[in-house]
This record gives structure tokens, sequence and C-alpha cells, in this order.
């Protein structure tokens, strides 16, 4: 689907028409993360129950992770867990408890092999939970953009996941630039707003970095008034968090960004937007929202309704210019 920011007009095309769509000069922006397989499922030690730890981010320290475990009630400070598959052993401690479910855990290998190495040798790609099945082997290919580079996301930026090659090399033939970013995907990304008044939702921080030569990129095509099409949400959440100097140039940078993109924000460097079709109460929507105008967005989703096209992760597309 296709959307005029200034007026809300509709059209259905397909995405492999997307080269057409936009225009020589054009900047298109991609997150370039990676997934990698954070969901671990062993056994609690001693005794041997079942139980899972999903890696949401690692610390500063080496090794310790955030994560989420199951079950919560019987994984207090102290617990110890084993994950083994085809050879490959990972041992875990909690070391910490906090709220929302939340553990610090100790990772270590007692089979040889780095603890990374490990975790991407015998962990599972932590599908949505709306997809109701196990991910399989072809996951750890299919749940991933064609660009993806930067190891340390739990969720693929899904927006991306329509582009093929041959899309790719369409699009720079006809003198679209396409530069990348990195935002790492976290757990909160997802989170649906639980509060009546948005202001007071607060996102999860999550790690970005932006290099000097796509800052000067950047820079160059706010200069000469070139769109700058942001590819997903969290590109766009990337691109809105950087600083514009004095002279007008965007500043490279590596950080966190919590920011939380709502009606009412000014966009200062995204000029379009691709997006996929989001769940209702949630902060993605909202960021559409404010970039293409509540009510066209609520039109555009009727129309999307009407039409049968698909929501959520591998869902159809918007593009918003």
């Amino acid at each position: 689907m296709t959307v005029a920011r200034a007026t809300g007009q509709v059209d259905h095309r397909q995405f492999t028409d997307l080269p057409s769509l936009l225009r020589a000069g054009d900047v298109l922006v991609v997150n370039d993360t990676r997934v990698y397989p954070a969901r671990l499922i062993g056994t609690r030690l001693p005794g041997g129950g079942a139980a899972e730890c999903f890696l949401i981010r690692e610390t500063e320290t080496p090794d310790v992770w955030v994560a989420l475990v199951h079950p919560g009630q019987r994984l207090r400070e102290g617990s110890r867990m084993l994950f083994e598959r085809d050879g490959h052993r990972l041992q875990g401690e909690i070391i910490g408890r906090h709220f929302h479910g939340r553990r610090t855990v100790r990772l270590w290998s007692d089979s040889g092999g780095t603890v990374r190495e490990i975790i991407d040798a015998i962990g599972h790609v932590p599908l949505p939970p709306y997809i109701k099945r196990d991910d399989d082997t072809a996951d750890r290919d299919r749940y991933q953009t064609v660009y993806a580079r930067a190891r340390g996301s739990i969720a693929a930026p899904t927006a991306g996941l329509h582009f093929t090659p041959a899309i790719l090399d369409a699009l720079a033939s006809r003198g679209i630039e396409r530069l990348s970013v990195t935002l790492h995907v976290g757990y909160g990304t997802f989170q649906p707003v639980r509060v009546d008044d948005v202001e007071q939702h607060q996102m999860e921080a999550e790690q970005y970095d932006v290099s000097v030569a796509t800052a000067a990129a950047l820079s160059r095509a706010l200069a000469e008034n070139r769109r700058i099409i942001a590819v997903g949400t969290t590109t766009t959440r990337t691109l809105e968090s950087l600083r514009i100097d004095q002279s007008g140039n965007v500043v490279a940078g590596a950080g966190e960004t919590a920011l939380f993109i709502r009606p009412g924000h000014r966009f200062k460097i995204v000029s379009g937007l691709i997006t996929n079709f989001h769940l209702p109460k949630s902060s993605l929507l909202m960021l559409v929202s404010a970039f293409a105008g509540r009510e066209h967005v609520l039109g555009a989703y009727r129309e999307a309704v009407a039409n049968r096209y698909r929501f959520y992760s591998y869902g159809d597309a918007m593009l918003v210019v």
C-alpha cells in the first residue's frame, strides 16, 4: 500500500514496484542489525525440570546477560541451568533478580568454544509469539533481512524482510542511494502501551550505531533537499535520535536511544517511511501516526482490512511519502 503523507490518498501496489515509486536522488536507509538465536531451552540443576532463558541483552560484563527466564518462580538467585544440544553445553546461573520477571544470568561453557559460539549453535530463533509453531533451521535465514550484518537483535526489523537482492539492484539502477544504520531491536520495541496517558509510556533503551560515512551522506541529502526514506520504525527511531549540529550536519555516533515517537513529534531527518502494519495500542502504530497523521493512518488501516492485507512481522508493507 502507498499512502500520500500530505493527503492520505491510498493506492495498492506490489512491493516489486518500489523502484518506480521512488525517484533518483532519494536516500533509502536500512537497519542492518542481525537476529541471533536468543532462546535457550534446557533444564534446571539439580532436578532436571524444564528451564528456558530468553536473552535480552548482554551487559558490560562479558557473558553476563539480562534475560527472561521460565519458570520464573523457581529460578531465583543462585539457581542453575544447563543447556545442551549436539554435543554443545552451556551452563547458567541466576545472579540477580529484577522487575517484570527479568534476571541477570551468568553463562559459561564447559564443552569448548566461546559462550557466543555456543549460543549460536544451540539457541532458538525468537519468533514473534503470534507465530504458533516452533522455530526451525530455515528461520535462521528467513527471519533476517538480506542485508543483515551486525549481530545483536532479538527480533528482525521486519519492514526490511520485503527486500530481495533483485529489488536492491533495481533501486541502485534507478539512482536511489542506500545507507545503513544499526539499531539492535530489543524486547521493549513490541510492548504495548499500557498507560492511559501516552506521555507516561517509557520505551526501553536500545543500542544504535551510525557511522561517520552514513552521517555525512545524510548531511549531504538534507543540504540538497533530497528525500530520506527510512525502512522501518527502528531505522526511523535511530535517525530521529541523531543530533544535527549548528552547521546542519548530522552527527555520527553510537549509544542508546529510548526515543518514543508519537503524534506531535517534529521529524528532522526522515521524509519517507516503509513499514509493516502494526498492532493496535503499540508504540509502532503511534510512530506511523506521528509521521503520516492519525486520520490518514486510520483510513489506510480500514482500507487494508477491507482488502485483506496481512498484518505483523511477515505481513504486507506500506510506503508513506
